[in-house]
């Protein structure tokens, strides 16, 4: 099972791979298209028990126009039998838009959902695409606490680019590099302005 945490996915694909005046949308992917390219690509034979996609959603009343986005993106998404999108809404602080909105929660449900998942079996190997380090405690304690279970995480690479993955000291966790040609096969350059 594939936890992907989509904004922060997002930004490092848009940065690895596009220039900063591509459409908004340049750096989408498809997470169902992701974790069926991780299982492809992997060392053993797996099945794909499902990719879990968490993302923050604008509010509707304050910033309709990409409410109206989110809600499309998350319909297609949840259009896929392997994938089950999170939403969480995003935080306005008074004096938005001066200040930037943020996510909020999405690092714990993240957290929650791999510990859970290794309690209840959803999965034998559980796979984080995040940069958060928030999330180092929950790899941890399912790596410690979980021995049967396997812990492992992906990150986009560039040739030639230094990139940075996930981890805690003393693991040894396999990483699941996906290079620009894995990017380009998952890419979504669906504009979803306009909304659902």
């Amino acid at each position: 099972m594939v936890f992907v945490d989509y904004q922060n996915a997002y930004r490092v694909a848009r940065d690895l791979y596009h220039d900063a005046w591509d459409p908004a949308h340049a750096g989408q992917f498809h997470p169902g298209g992701l974790g069926r390219l991780l299982v492809r690509r992997d060392r053993f034979p797996r099945t794909l028990a499902g990719v879990r996609i968490y993302r923050g959603l604008p509010s509707s009343q304050r910033d309709p126009r990409s409410f109206g986005a989110a809600r499309a993106q998350i319909a297609a998404w949840s259009g896929d039998q392997d994938v089950t999108a999170v939403s969480h809404p995003i935080r306005y602080p008074s004096d938005w838009p001066m200040s930037k909105a943020e996510e909020k929660g999405i690092d714990v449900s993240i957290a929650i959902d791999f510990l859970r998942g290794a309690m209840k079996g959803w999965y034998d190997v559980g796979i984080i695409m995040s940069l958060d380090t928030d999330l180092k405690p929950a790899l941890a304690a399912v790596a410690e606490d979980f021995s049967h279970l396997r812990v492992e995480v992906a990150a986009w690479a560039k040739y030639g680019v230094r990139t940075r993955r996930l981890g805690f000291p003393g693991a040894k966790m396999w990483c699941h590099w996906i290079d620009e040609d894995g990017y380009r096969a998952v890419q979504d350059t669906t504009s979803y302005v306009g909304g659902a």
